[in-house]
């Protein structure tokens, strides 16, 4: 049985005039632990190489997305099959997914040392340097003659808000939008964490053979950090906006690979970053 992404709790509700008990809806937060299987048929080997917390659903784009954007797969062909490990312990079914990678698939572990842990605050720790974007051989992410307009883009905030349906209980989760250029939502993705929340969305890009998105558009709420950019590189997203502001090294790095990154996009206002060229105005 698929588990629930919201969970009821009791709270005392205070007001200026009362205060009472009531129930309230939390945003569910569990680890998932993704695993690889790689090898010959009859040598094949296990290896554990994350464990994010995360917002339960949609558990195997997350991992398709996560595998994707950390170049360990080029494309889903290179998926054998992905499933839960229910034999894991009564405690541990749909927490771990373990992805079977065809036999040709090498798997470098010295280039997954640096995996383990990661938060649903702030994604995979100590991986945030532009050195490590290039050793995955990103391409420069190339213009369409296509534009997006900024009237447009002021309608995805909304957009991305409005189909939110976890949040609208909860008002504690993150979200991924991805967007055509005529502002129309392909398909959302939600979670307690927003590298998570893009992970699903490009796994389910992965999954649908999407790849690559120079004319889409990925809309997150939040912050946009030097990680979902990297994510965003590796997608070769055209556009990612975002209602808050990026840090200098996502800034930088979406300069480096032609990424349009948007942030501030509240109304009709909003800042372009980097590589205005695919904005009309």
């Amino acid at each position: 049985m698929a588990k629930l992404s919201v969970a009821p709790t009791k709270i005392l509700r205070v007001d200026a005039t009362e205060s009472i008990h009531k129930e309230d809806l939390l945003a569910v937060e569990e680890p998932l632990e993704i695993r690889v299987g790689y090898g010959a048929e009859l040598e094949r080997e296990q290896k554990s190489i994350s464990i994010t917390m995360r917002t339960p659903g949609h558990d195997f784009e997350l991992a398709m997305g996560f595998l994707f954007t950390e170049g360990v797969i080029k494309d889903p062909g290179d998926i054998q099959s992905i499933k839960y490990c229910v034999d894991a312990g009564r405690h541990s079914e749909e927490n771990i997914v373990r992805a079977e990678l065809k036999e040709h698939i090498t798997l470098d572990l010295k280039s997954l040392e640096r995996h383990f842990y990661t938060s649903s605050s702030c994604g995979v720790c100590g991986k945030a340097s532009i050195e490590a974007v290039e050793s995955q051989d990103c391409q420069v992410i190339p213009s369409l003659e296509a534009k997006i307009t900024p009237q447009m883009l002021a309608t995805l905030p909304e957009t991305l808000r409005s189909a939110q349906t976890v949040f609208e209980h909860t008002g504690g989760l993150h979200a991924a939008g991805l967007f055509d250029y005529n502002g129309n939502l392909i398909a959302l993705r939600e979670d307690v964490g927003r590298h998570n929340a893009l992970d699903k969305l490009i796994g389910y890009a992965v999954l649908e053979n999407l790849l690559p998105l120079h004319d889409k558009v990925v809309m997150v709420s939040g912050r946009t950090s030097f990680e979902l950019v990297q994510k965003s590189v590796m997608a070769e997203v055209g556009v990612l906006a975002a209602v808050s502001a990026p840090s200098s090294l996502a800034v930088e790095l979406a300069n480096q690979f032609h990424l349009t990154l948007v942030g501030f996009l509240r109304g009709q206002n909003f800042n372009v970053y980097s590589y205005a060229d695919r904005i009309s105005l």
